[in-house]
């Protein structure tokens, strides 16, 4: 296949129940699905709780990783005070000059792409355009990347899952770097926080590794694919290329689009302190429910023609960087990125065409799905 597989896997229990009832290594979750009741369980901490290191993520990541993920596994109030921590770097994308080097950053790229020849998009321009742009966020120097690169598009798992050596590896990257950060502090993340506190006392290692963990393995492979999202339905839909170039005032509502559609993380964890009814599924005390971002944002209730991907959808209050509190810290780097990709190609006059690809499934007894892809060939011509 070379265009996105738009299907719904969620439409037919979400119509009928709002819920489904799914099995993730053995553990029982049931599924959120409905826009509203997605929205609702995002901002009822009390009920589905973030308070839950490793947890927060299905399946759960205990097995790769010895340090609670900040700030996003924590309810509030400690997660608008650990958030604060890192604002200042996650809130860089919105600022001209951070705009100017991602834009000049995907000029460059897509220019050595120009009459190249086929280029695997997911391993040859996205993996290196997140990488390099995460450099950029964190304030690294850009060979920085060629690390990150090496790791690929998940630094936790690969196509046969997780894998606790990939955690290793990340993890003593993480511990080096901030030994570096001690002993030659810089205006770089990890300086940042080994100078930071927290209500009024240092960070500890372990809260230091938790924040950049997030960092290195919260947007990677959902930025990845979005990128590549963007670049096959353009490929496929030259009436949407020609509709931007018309038009390069789309890009923002097309950029949305991109997300919406390509929802990449499925779902995300809450745990529930306590037995809970969750839409006639009993979850006991200590269990888990899954928040569907993927479902919600395909809720005809919500969004007319939820399969159709389009450039020109106006209201779109879509739900792919979470809501409420727990709201993805890298929101804005995701848009930027994709923002700046499709601005180029609205002032490109070159031609996108699609080769071949292998999509990336997500496959549990509760559904099946396309979440991004393994390869994606493509040529970029003038």
């Amino acid at each position: 296949m070379t265009d996105w597989d738009a299907s719904d896997p969620f439409a037919a229990a979400r119509r009928e129940s709002g819920v489904a009832d799914g099995d993730f290594i053995g553990e029982r979750i049931p599924l959120i699905l409905r826009y509203k009741d997605v929205r609702a369980a995002a901002a009822d901490y009390e009920t589905y709780s973030s308070d839950a290191p490793f947890r927060v993520p299905i399946p759960s990541e205990e097995s790769v990783r010895n340090v609670r993920q900040l700030p996003i596994e924590t309810d509030p109030l400690d997660h608008g005070d650990y958030k604060a921590i890192v604002k200042p770097f996650f809130s860089a994308p919105k600022q001209p000059e951070t705009i100017a080097k991602i834009e000049a950053l995907i000029d460059e790229m897509m220019h050595d792409f120009l009459d190249a020849g086929p280029i695997d998009i997911v391993d040859q321009f996205a993996l290196p355009l997140q990488s390099r742009a995460l450099t950029i966020l964190l304030r690294m120097p850009m060979e920085s990347a060629d690390q990150w690169i090496s790791w690929g598009q998940h630094v936790f798992h690969d196509m046969d899952g997780h894998k606790e050596e990939k955690g290793t590896v990340l993890d003593q990257y993480l511990h080096r770097q901030f030994d570096r950060a001690e002993e030659a502090p810089g205006e770089d993340f990890f300086s940042a926080l080994g100078e930071a506190t927290f209500r009024g006392r240092p960070l500890t290692r372990d809260e230091k590794v938790g924040f950049a963990n997030l960092a290195f393995a919260g947007g990677r492979d959902t930025v990845i694919s979005s990128v590549s999202l963007a670049m096959a339905h353009f490929a496929a839909h030259s009436e949407d290329l020609d509709a931007l170039r018309d038009n390069p005032m789309l890009v923002r509502t097309a950029a949305e689009e991109v997300f919406r559609i390509a929802s990449p993380l499925t779902m995300i964890g809450r745990t529930c302190p306590k037995d809970t009814d969750v839409h006639g599924l009993s979850v006991p005390a200590g269990g888990r429910v899954a928040i569907c971002w993927a479902s919600a944002n395909r809720d005809e209730t919500v969004f007319e023609n939820p399969e159709l991907l389009d450039i020109h959808r106006k209201r779109n209050p879509h739900v792919a960087f979470g809501a409420g509190t727990h709201t993805c810290l890298g929101a804005s780097h995701a848009r930027l990125i994709v923002r700046s990709l499709l601005s180029y190609l609205s002032a490109s006059a070159g031609t996108l065409r699609l080769l071949d690809s292998d999509a990336r499934i997500e496959s549990w007894p509760a559904y099946t799905r396309q979440t991004g892809f393994d390869r994606l060939m493509m040529r970029f011509d003038s």
